[in-house]
């Protein structure tokens, strides 16, 4: 399966580029939700301004679509400095790493987002850097082989993971300030619909505003894709987004009451019809539904967890009752345990 073509997929799409841009907030005041994490960052970030130091390096982690690089560049903002932006993948070489270091100036930001999947050479080449902003570069080979250090101006660096496990013990102790960010609340992601419509200039209904945002898996990036899909829907029936008018446009996305598409429900069918609501081994899933371990683990699993529709056992998943109901299929018989 192919879960870009999800509506409810929480990774960026390409062609969201230009207006997740613009819908960015600019600043922590307008940054909606997060709250412990907004006042942590504004402490942090006003007492280095006062020390005239660049900020702490930072972890962010969290699922895609809460707003890792969102925060990334309010805080380069409200440093004054310059934000560079890669991703883990893409730095396969110490030299990849190199480049961008050395044009770096003083107090700028250096975002990695998936910074977990960075090649383990080019993650040790980093510890100097994080520690003495020193990097270490090797000249020739064999015996008459160099090690030069480069000085590295003073710089904020940004890792954002969607899999914080994965982060090696010496890179994650390395890092001053660590947060976790939370799935958002309807009552946020309705205050994210009503200020994104008012840079899309188009007029929201206060329950329909309330209906895009439960169906959002409390992410912001879903509660903008939707808003510009009902917009299209508003646009061709009436010209603003009335209650009913969001209800018929999800309903014809697919995507239910509680967020969930039609990959959900399937993977919540397949446990039940074909495992007896589970146990069941996560690769045993990918194989009856076609998909890889990793992608369910990354992509399906977290929200159906955090909606309590499904539960993570030692033995496997289990489909909850909640999950029994939502499907509208009938709860298995038990053994009640004294």
């Amino acid at each position: 399966m192919d879960e870009t073509e999800r509506i409810v997929e929480t990774s960026k799409l390409i062609e969201e580029d230009g207006i997740e841009n613009i819908l960015r907030p600019q600043s922590l005041d307008d940054f909606i939700g997060q709250d412990k994490l907004k006042n942590n960052l504004k402490v942090f970030i006003e007492a280095a301004k006062k020390r005239h130091e660049a900020l702490d390096h930072c972890l962010l982690y969290a699922p895609p679509g809460l707003g890792k690089t969102t925060l990334s560049h309010i805080i380069a903002k409200e440093m004054g400095g310059n934000l560079r932006i890669t991703a883990g993948p893409v730095l396969e070489r110490v030299g990849d790493l190199a480049a961008i270091l050395t044009n770096l100036s003083e107090g700028d930001i250096f975002f990695i987002d998936e910074i977990h999947r960075m090649n383990h050479l080019v993650e040790e080449s980093l510890y100097p850097v994080m520690e003495d902003f020193k990097l270490n570069i090797i000249i020739g080979q064999g015996p008459s082989a160099k090690t030069i250090k480069l000085s590295i101006p003073h710089f904020t660096l940004i890792g954002a993971t969607t899999r914080a496990g994965l982060l090696s013990s010496p890179l994650r102790d390395r890092f001053g300030i660590i947060e976790h960010l939370d799935f958002y609340s309807t009552k946020e992601l309705e205050h994210i619909v009503n200020r994104s419509a008012t840079v899309m200039n188009i007029v929201v209904d206060e329950d329909a505003s309330k209906e895009i945002a439960r169906r959002s898996r409390g992410t912001p990036r879903i509660v903008n894709r939707l808003l510009k899909r009902v917009r299209d829907f508003a646009e061709v029936r009436e010209g603003k987004i009335t209650h009913t008018i969001a209800k018929e446009a999800l309903n014809a996305l697919e995507v239910d009451s509680a967020g969930l598409d039609k990959i959900d429900r399937l993977i919540l069918t397949v446990l039940i019809e074909k495992f007896d609501g589970g146990p069941v081994g996560i690769d045993t899933i990918a194989a009856v539904i076609s998909e890889e371990p990793d992608t369910i683990i990354d992509v399906y699993e977290p929200y159906l967890i955090q909606s309590g529709f499904i539960a993570r056992t030692p033995r496997g998943r289990v489909v909850t009752d909640t999950g029994y109901k939502h499907v509208g299929l009938e709860l298995p018989k038990r053994d009640i345990v004294k």
